[in-house]
């Protein structure tokens, strides 16, 4: 099964060889996550770098971010010293949002304290976090003038409660300056804490997101620090803590999973309540992060879409290019109780 992989003798290896699978991560992951790599692509003459198509298909083709809202952002973010999700994760929609005047941030830094392996996200150890970054964001948000502000973060593990006080903070201080603004928070999962999940409930955002992000078969080699049962559990916990709630999560599609696991991924969601979908193309980042393994069409997001309809969902968003914020004013409008 292996005979075709390439191997490697990494530095503190111990002289051990490691398949060519570990090098392409680029990560110390581990022996079962690399099998499972290996195995997806052992049909393949070339091992793991055969599964990355060559070249991007038209439809993911974007035009070059820079008008003028674009820099007026991008100025304003760094004056006030905050993150986007949009440019740490290099989302291709960077362009067209802000242009929009809408922007993703990303709060306690730019440091996450785990390393997924489809995520563009600087690892490392985070500095300590600012108490008044919240205070900073609304200013933000009340100088770009949003309806509509979704909140993110990197994961902080380092954090007794991951980090959920300042979520919940920069829903009250948006909520003091623009009370007519909606509020998306997008969630960690806090290792699990319910405590640090009530925290982030009670604060009453508009909607609250966790992205489910994989199918269960291929989580511990994408997203080895998470787990699949736990991030469904948060959302029924959310719902269960707060049964008005708008929930929501999101999938990305490419990364070798099989078309009935991606609708069996989507009934889950579906089973713990969650109101909105996203369902998107995964982009690799970079060589060092997990391959794509195929493209979908426009086509079959559509069809992704209409399933997940049929499911049950109150609103999905499926396309190649969409992301969890993807026209999130949108998402909100639609999603929104009648």
């Amino acid at each position: 099964m292996v005979s075709g992989a390439a191997f490697v003798t990494p530095c503190a290896g111990g002289g051990k060889t490691l398949g060519r699978a570990v090098a392409c991560i680029g990560r110390g992951s581990y022996f079962s996550q690399v099998m499972e790599l290996v195995q997806l692509t052992a049909d393949k003459p070339d091992g793991i770098r055969a599964r990355q198509p060559e070249r991007k298909p038209p439809w993911l083709k974007v035009q070059a971010p820079g008008g003028p809202n674009y820099v007026e952002i991008r100025r304003l973010m760094r004056d006030l010293d905050l993150h986007t999700v949009c440019e740490e994760a290099r989302c291709p929609n960077i362009g067209e949002c802000w242009e929009h005047r809408a922007a993703t941030f990303m709060v306690l830094g730019d440091k996450c304290t785990r390393n997924c392996a489809y995520c563009a996200v600087s690892h490392g150890t985070p500095t300590e976090y600012d108490p008044d970054e919240p205070a900073r964001l609304a200013r933000a948000v009340e100088k770009i003038g949003l309806n509509h502000v979704v909140i993110t973060s990197v994961d902080r593990d380092d954090l007794p409660n991951g980090g959920a006080e300042i979520f919940a903070a920069c829903v009250h201080e948006i909520r003091s300056r623009l009370p007519h603004t909606s509020v998306e928070l997008l969630i960690p999962d806090f290792k699990g804490s319910e405590a640090a999940l009530r925290m982030v409930v009670t604060a009453r955002p508009d909607i609250l997101n966790h992205n489910l992000e994989t199918v269960q078969r291929l989580y511990r080699m994408a997203r080895p620090g998470g787990s699949y049962p736990r991030a469904l559990e948060l959302l029924r916990r959310a719902k269960a803590m707060d049964p008005a709630s708008v929930t929501k999560s999101g999938l990305m599609c490419g990364l070798g999973e099989e078309w009935d696991e991606l609708l069996g991924a989507m009934q889950d969601l579906c089973r713990e309540g969650v109101d909105l979908l996203t369902l998107g193309q995964y982009l690799r980042p970079s060589a060092s992060h997990l391959p794509v393994a195929r493209f979908y069409t426009p086509a079959e997001f559509d069809d992704l879409r209409d399933a997940g309809l049929e499911m049950g969902f109150r609103h999905v968003e499926a396309g190649p290019l969409v992301r969890s914020s993807y026209h999130a004013w949108e998402q909100a409008r639609r999603g929104a109780p009648a």
